[in-house]
């Protein structure tokens, strides 16, 4: 019997490092050892190159964002199409058309590589990227636990994962659901559209065709924003090349503004206007607008390592990447 406790104790135990083994498998400075100049190689190169390219750091971001949506941090959004398969990838799924951002995360990866060739995951590099870009134009510091593997499997018709622009709350809170983040971490998350840009693409249908017949305007829309947007950026519903700031006037700048033009009813997407659509998720934007920068980066950051640790592939699972965008052969 002490045996058979024995042997029960045993599984039980294996059982548990396996469902935890994700998570637990990502530490500060994982490659300490294997790689010990690996985050600050990074992070220089980013501090060297964003400040002339300061748009960049949403676009990172949002790519990281996009990763971490679809299987989990594991980069496969930066995965290309393969020909000899036919296999589309998720860098070609209509969410991920306008991203960009793919040439510097190659570029860090190949500085990575000079200094330690096969060791250090462009899933790490990405979320890593994300961070660092954030912090050289002034925004927050958040921690990056490291260890994530790259994934193999990238497939297009698993991009719808990603929440889009055009999302109500409901549908955004599912998305989040899924992810395991919550009611505040959507807000929170939704907090990066304080910095970048957008195609007018993403968000039309508000000013010309809302109800699905052409010269209807989200009412939910302040009627002079929208005017505005209508007169001077995006002239036709069919404009696809206009880019608009999603936070104006404050777009190079990690702020609260953001969050004070939803109360306005200025957001830019649907999904920033849902955000107000609930009295749960309107209270935790006013609490954001009434505190202190301080107290929006500190939450800010903890969403963003939240997120960092979605579905993350660890140990022995995938691989580590010679290429970012290409599977090892």
């Amino acid at each position: 019997m002490a045996t058979l406790g024995y042997l029960c104790s045993l599984i039980l135990m294996c059982i548990l490092g396996l469902l935890g083994s994700s998570d637990a498998q990502l530490q500060p400075n994982f490659y300490a050892k294997s790689c010990p100049k690996a985050e600050k190689t990074i992070q220089d190169y980013v501090q060297k190159h964003i400040p002339n390219a300061p748009s960049l750091a949403a676009a990172l971001i949002r790519m990281h964002f996009h990763d971490c949506f679809v299987r989990g941090c594991d980069a496969s959004v930066l995965l290309n199409s393969t020909s000899s398969t036919g296999n589309q990838t998720e860098k070609v799924g209509i969410p991920n058309q306008t991203l960009r951002g793919f040439d510097f995360i190659d570029a860090v990866k190949k500085v990575v590589e000079a200094e330690c060739p096969g060791v250090v995951s462009c899933a790490d590099i990405v979320a890593l990227i994300a961070r660092d870009s954030v912090v050289a134009t002034g925004g927050p510091y958040w921690n990056v636990p490291t260890g994530r593997r790259d994934g193999r499997i990238s497939n297009v018709s698993e991009t719808t994962d990603i929440p889009a622009p055009f999302n109500n709350l409901s549908s955004l809170q599912t998305s989040f659901a899924k992810k395991g983040l919550d009611l505040k971490d959507l807000v929170l998350l939704s907090g990066a559209h304080t910095i970048g840009i957008s195609h007018c693409s993403s968000f039309s249908t508000r000013l010309y065709n809302f109800t699905g017949t052409f010269g209807t305007q989200d009412p939910s829309l302040d009627s002079e924003y929208a005017a505005n947007l209508k007169a001077k950026k995006c002239k036709s519903l069919d404009d696809n090349t206009t880019k608009v700031e999603m936070d104006p006037g404050s777009s190079r700048t990690f702020d609260l503004s953001y969050y004070k033009l939803l109360l306005k009813r200025r957001g830019l997407f649907q999904s920033d206007a849902a955000l107000t659509t609930t009295t749960i998720t309107k209270s935790y934007v006013n609490q954001l607008v009434d505190g202190s920068f301080k107290e929006f980066y500190t939450e800010f950051a903890q969403a963003m390592e939240k997120m960092g640790r979605i579905e993350v592939k660890t140990g022995s699972a995938g691989e580590i990447r010679k290429h970012c965008a290409v599977v090892n052969s």
